[in-house]
């Protein structure tokens, strides 16, 4: 498994970026959670990377034999 690491941007328009990477599923969600709130928990957009799909794809390729 890749290192789990958060990067936190503060542009020069005061917009705040977090991106995650090396997470499992839906994990990297949980573990940012904190840190949004703490941001003020308003998330304008939000993009899940193919890491955030990586369970659920290989539990139904195990349970579909696909």
């Amino acid at each position: 498994m890749a290192e789990e690491t958060v990067e936190v941007v503060i542009t020069p328009d005061g917009k705040v970026e977090v991106k995650v990477a090396g997470f499992a599923g839906t994990e990297c969600l949980t573990a940012t959670e904190a840190l949004l709130r703490s941001l003020g928990g308003q998330v304008e957009e939000q993009t899940l990377t193919a890491e955030a799909y990586q369970d659920v794809e290989e539990t139904r390729q195990h349970h579909t034999g696909t």
